[in-house]
């Protein structure tokens, strides 16, 4: 024997509750993934909840609020086009205390841009002169087709507006926010409201879609 004190190793008295912290951490990680995956089974789209970020809607979807979107194909309403129930389709058909559907759309198809919620009004056809069709305090200053952008229809597709009279009076076409909305660039429809939760996801821009425009 050299003199020196020899000790057995001793096992870390801290790994139980290291493992412990680990495990309930996956599981946490576990029940979030099973409930989005969920959510994305009922809905079609990914993901299925956004942010609003603007009052556009007001006071029918408000900004702050977390909405849950979604497939416009699945459970179409009887008097639906592509999917969506326009507000001059709608007969006794309503979504956030309006006729029509809320669509989420992507602004002229580009993936870029932050996505749109707003109404769909109506349903034109290529080349159609809406003008005739449309709400006359919703085109802004135009007197006829001509004078209204989008007008004739360059190809067919919805004509959406905010719900928010005084940010959002006139059609999104002939404010320049998008142009007709083709129905390949329409995300999902608006289905429920969760007021105030939005606030999270908007804190957290970049980890999340938001949507809506003024």
């Amino acid at each position: 024997m050299d003199g020196t004190d020899s000790h057995p190793v001793s096992a870390d008295t801290d790994d139980p509750e290291r493992i412990a912290y680990v495990l309930d951490i996956l599981s946490s990680v576990g029940s979030v993934l099973l409930v989005g995956a969920l959510l994305f089974a009922i809905s079609g789209v990914w993901p299925p909840l956004v942010a609003v970020e603007s009052s556009s809607m007001d006071p029918n979807i408000q900004q702050s609020d977390m909405v849950f979107v979604m497939s416009e194909q699945r459970f179409a309403g009887e008097q639906a086009t592509n999917g969506v129930v326009t507000a001059q389709q709608a007969d006794r058909y309503t979504r956030f205390s309006g006729s029509g559907d809320v669509i989420v759309y992507e602004p002229n198809g580009n993936e870029r841009r932050t996505p749109v919620i707003h109404r769909a009004q109506l349903w034109v056809e290529a080349d159609e002169n809406w003008y005739d069709r449309a709400d006359e305090d919703a085109v802004g200053t135009a007197d006829n087709c001509r004078e209204l952008r989008n007008c004739p229809a360059p190809h067919a597709g919805f004509i959406t507006k905010g719900d928010n009279e005084r940010t959002n009076g006139a059609y999104d076409q002939a404010s320049g926010i998008s142009g007709v909305v083709r129905p390949e660039w329409v995300v999902g429809t608006a289905e429920i409201r969760i007021p105030l939760l939005g606030e999270i996801r908007l804190r957290w821009n970049q980890a999340g879609r938001t949507v809506a425009l003024t």
